[in-house]
C-alpha cells in the first residue's frame, strides 16, 4: 500500500502520450484541491494510521469504521502510554483519514455508528474551552512595527504585519499573494494598489474572496503605505510578494516566504516591543501566533460584525465572533427584553 494515491487509467483503457499528459494535468489539479499545510497533515495522519494498524495485524484496507472507532478511542486513552490528543486533533485526524480513503477511491462513513458514537463519547468525556491565541490590539500592532528598521528586511516584515493585521489574513495567506494574477503555480491571489488602498483576491477555503484594505491615518501605521515601500526597494514587480531577502540584506530573491516566518516574526516582534509588560518570556511567546493577527482585527475593529466576517472570510457570524476576544458582551440583555 504506498503512502500517496496515484491518479491513473482503468486498466482497459489503453495509454497514449496525450493521456499521459492529461494524468499529470489531473494530477497537479488534485494535488490543489488542498493548502500545503493541510495536505502535509494529511499524510502524516495516514502514515501514522497505517503504522497503528500494522502493529495490531491489521489492514487499514479496505476502510472499515470499525476499526476506525478503535483507533479514535486509542487516540484519547492511548494504551502504549503516549499522550492523549485533544478531542478537536482527534476530530481534525479523522478528516485526515477521511481525505485519505477519498483520495484512494474508497469512502469512509464517518456517521458510522462505530465512528460517530465513539467520537460523540469523547468529545463528552474530554472536551474542553478552545485554548484561544491572545489578540493583537492597534496599539500592540503600532509597537510591534516600531520595534523594526528601515533596511529592506524591516520594510518587509513591516508591510507582513500591517497587511496581515488589516486584513485579517492568515500566515498563509499573506505570504501566498503574487504581485499579480496567475504570475506563478503556487500562488493563492493577487495585489492591485490603488489610490484608496489595496485590493487582495485570495483563495481561501471557501472560495475566491476580495479583501479590501484601505489607507491609514499615517505613513507610519498605514499598510498600503508599508506594502508599497517594500515593492518599491525590493524592485518587485512579478512574481511573490514577500521574498527571502539575501544574505547582506541588499536584495529580494525570488524565493517566497514560508508561512513560519509569519508566525515567528510576530512572537519575535512582540518579545522586543515587551507588549506585555512584566510577563516571564517563555509566557509571552506562547500566547501569540499566526492567528493572533486575525483576533486582532476581530476584536479590535469598531465597526458592524458582518464587515470583520466579510473581511475574515467567515461563513457565519458565529464563527467571527470565536475570534472577538473583547467583544461588547451584553450589549442586549435579553433578560429585560423577556421582561425580567
Amino acid at each position: 500500500m504506498t503512502d500517496d494515491p496515484k491518479i491513473t487509467l482503468p486498466s482497459h483503457v489503453v495509454g497514449s502520450g496525450n493521456l499521459d499528459r492529461l494524468i499529470d494535468t489531473a494530477r497537479g489539479y488534485a494535488e490543489g484541491a488542498a493548502a500545503p499545510n493541510t495536505l502535509a497533515a494529511y499524510k502524516v495522519d495516514w502514515k501514522h494510521f497505517g503504522r497503528w494498524c500494522r502493529m495490531r495485524g491489521a489492514d487499514p484496507m479496505p476502510p472499515s469504521p470499525q476499526l476506525v472507532g478503535l483507533y479514535l478511542a486509542d487516540l484519547a486513552a492511548p494504551s502504549d502510554g503516549s499522550p492523549a490528543l485533544l478531542p478537536s486533533s482527534i476530530e481534525r485526524r479523522l478528516s485526515g483519514l477521511c481525505w485519505n480513503y477519498v483520495a484512494r477511491g474508497q469512502a469512509l462513513d464517518r456517521k458510522d455508528r462505530h465512528i460517530k458514537n465513539v467520537l460523540d463519547g469523547i468529545k463528552r468525556k474530554h472536551a474542553r474551552p478552545p485554548i484561544q491565541k491572545e489578540a493583537i490590539t492597534s496599539d500592540d500592532i503600532k509597537a510591534m512595527v516600531a520595534t523594526l528598521p528601515f533596511d529592506l528586511r524591516g520594510l518587509r516584515d513591516r508591510a507582513i504585519l500591517l497587511i496581515g493585521y488589516a486584513g485579517g489574513l492568515r500566515r498563509s495567506e499573506i505570504v501566498s499573494l503574487d504581485v499579480h494574477n496567475d504570475d506563478t503555480p503556487d500562488s493563492g491571489g493577487w495585489v492591485e494598489i490603488m489610490k484608496a488602498g489595496a485590493l487582495l483576491t485570495i483563495s481561501s477555503k471557501t472560495g475566491w474572496r476580495e479583501v479590501e484594505i484601505g489607507r491609514g491615518s499615517s505613513d507610519q501605521t498605514c499598510p498600503v503605505h508599508a506594502l508599497e515601500q517594500w515593492l518599491h526597494f525590493s524592485k518587485i514587480d512579478f512574481g511573490p510578494v514577500f521574498t527571502s531577502v539575501t544574505r547582506d540584506g541588499k536584495r529580494s530573491t525570488e524565493k517566497r516566504l514560508n508561512d513560519k516566518h509569519v508566525a515567528r516574526l510576530i512572537k519575535k516582534t512582540a518579545l522586543d516591543a515587551n507588549i506585555r509588560d512584566g510577563l516571564p518570556e517563555a509566557k509571552l511567546l506562547s500566547m501569540f501566533s499566526g492567528h493572533s493577527l486575525r483576533a486582532g482585527l476581530a476584536s479590535s475593529a469598531e465597526v458592524d460584525e458582518r464587515y470583520v466576517q466579510k473581511q475574515l472570510g467567515h461563513a457565519s457570524a458565529e464563527m467571527t465572533r470565536r475570534y472577538q476576544r473583547r467583544r461588547d458582551r451584553f450589549r442586549v440583555n435579553l433578560t429585560k427584553a423577556a421582561g425580567l
